[in-house]
């Protein structure tokens, strides 16, 4: 099954499923936004819209997602906000380069059948000095985990994959640089992680 497939499935209870586990840590991520500025800001991989209510609303926002089905909820939570939806691959962003002020990638990198790529793309199209926003579940550099490792075929044909090591894709990012990265969740699975491009 293709993720576009899976998550145009998964759509009408994605909210049901993921909103109350993840709330916390979309607020804890977006806190560190600015307040203030007439800012552009991509939302890469924006799903059913669970990150806007914590959205700063004065800034400007694109959000992209792989399916039509996710798209069409983001639309009942924008509550005044401004949002550009775009429907496309995260894989190959239909944006230029530097174009962003700031990047939002929650729960992204880890379902995407190349997280590298993703990674690229964000930075390619994000401006010098600005940030991106990550929350999502990595392995941590030679941990075992076994049974995540095993299962990671399955999952990611399905929803998301579980064997990423978030270090192994940042080093093979240059123009990025490592802010903070904070432990969230299931004994540090999740992360909540800020870099800045140079």
């Amino acid at each position: 099954m293709s993720l576009k497939l899976s998550y145009s499935l998964l759509a009408p209870f994605y909210d049901a499923l993921i909103r109350t586990a993840t709330a916390t840590l979309r607020r804890q991520s977006l806190q560190q936004l600015s307040p203030t500025g007439n800012l552009s800001i991509l939302v890469n991989g924006i799903g059913t819209g669970l990150d806007i209510p914590y959205l700063q609303p004065q800034h400007h926002y694109v959000g992209l997602d792989l399916t039509a089905a996710m798209l069409a909820r983001v639309k009942p939570k924008l509550n005044g906000r401004t949002f550009t939806l775009v429907q496309g691959n995260s894989l190959a962003l239909p944006f230029a380069d530097q174009c962003f002020d700031h990047a939002v990638l929650h729960l992204i990198l880890a379902v995407v059948p190349d997280p590298l790529a993703c990674l690229k793309e964000t930075a390619r199209t994000l401006k010098s000095g600005g940030s991106v926003f990550i929350l999502d579940k990595f392995l941590k550099p030679q941990q075992r985990a076994w049974v995540r490792r095993a299962i990671s075929p399955i999952t990611a044909q399905i929803a998301t994959r579980m064997d990423v090591v978030f270090e192994d894709i940042l080093a093979q990012v240059p123009q990025l640089k490592l802010i903070t990265d904070e432990p969230a969740m299931l004994g540090g699975w999740f992360r909540i992680i800020r870099l800045e491009k140079i």
